[in-house]
């Protein structure tokens, strides 16, 4: 699989297909609006609502392991299960991934192509909800190497061996959008003084999949991020970032690479915007 540094974190469309029935592989698909899974999903496949069931009041992700063991056990997912993530949108995959590895589960792995390549190779879809038998999940060890914080961000910000990854898009870069939107009221807009960016997408060919070794190379070093340096990715609220730092640490084997959660969502509230 294009001799990515972990091909063991993604699984293809047919790999899938043929492993639905099995009890220890537990699927679920990340989503905004459950009116898409509703009108048809992935068999087997449970719903994670990112924003009212993975996310705080404050636009934070939830790392509480006694949160994450209660959402977990009632998705039927053990600590021995092996539990694929794809989404309606690109990044909720690999976002999920890096969630529930911040959190410590051994097994997690992304569908290549996410709901997009299933439905356009004509994959089965149901509106049936799976029956699920709940578990007693337990949090084992927690990866914080993998995240990084606020003032882990200031100081990387004065080392030549760091560097920031804004992966938003284009308007958000410069400062014309807030998180996608126009800002209202007090929304500061702009980047992280110094970040290069580089949008999630361009990881992607278009069918969804992920491009070539050879591709993802030349499109970070093209910009100044290579291996022996320390990379941290940041979005609006920490999601987008997760793809980005997923395809650096685990496609191309990076590794240092840190994602910043916090994201524009808290550094725009404490400092100077843009350059």
């Amino acid at each position: 699989m294009f001799n990515y540094a972990h091909p063991e974190v993604l699984v293809e469309t047919q790999w899938l297909a043929e492993q639905l029935d099995k009890p220890n592989v537990c699927l679920i698909e990340g989503g905004i609006n459950p009116e898409t899974y509703n009108n048809g999903h992935i068999p087997s496949a449970i719903f994670w609502n990112v924003f009212t069931e993975l996310m705080l009041p404050d636009d934070r992700a939830n790392f509480d392991p006694a949160f994450i063991e209660k959402l977990l056990g009632r998705s039927g997912i053990t600590n021995n299960s092996t539990v694929i993530v794809y989404g309606e949108h690109p990044a909720i995959g690999a976002a999920l991934f890096w969630l529930l590895k911040v959190l410590g589960h051994q097994d997690v792995r992304v569908l290549n192509g996410d709901r997009q390549k299933w439905i356009a190779e004509g994959g089965l879809l149901t509106t049936e909800l799976p029956r699920v038998a709940p578990t007693q999940y337990s949090v084992q060890t927690v990866d914080a190497d993998l995240r990084v914080m606020y003032e882990n961000v200031r100081q990387a910000m004065e080392r030549k061996d760091c560097v920031l990854i804004d992966v938003r898009t284009s308007q958000e870069y410069s400062g014309e959008w807030f998180n996608i939107k126009p800002p209202v009221g007090d929304e500061r807009t702009g980047h992280i003084p110094g970040a290069i960016h580089i949008p999630y997408e361009l990881t992607l060919k278009e069918d969804g999949t992920f491009k070539s070794v050879q591709e993802l190379q030349a499109l970070y070093n093209s910009k100044g991020i290579t291996a022996d340096k320390e990379a941290i990715a940041y979005c609006a609220v920490g999601g987008r970032s997760a793809h980005t730092c997923f395809v650096l640490k685990y496609l191309l084997g990076y590794p240092r690479v840190r994602n910043y959660y916090g994201s524009w969502n808290e550094w725009s509230r404490f400092q100077k915007c843009t350059d």
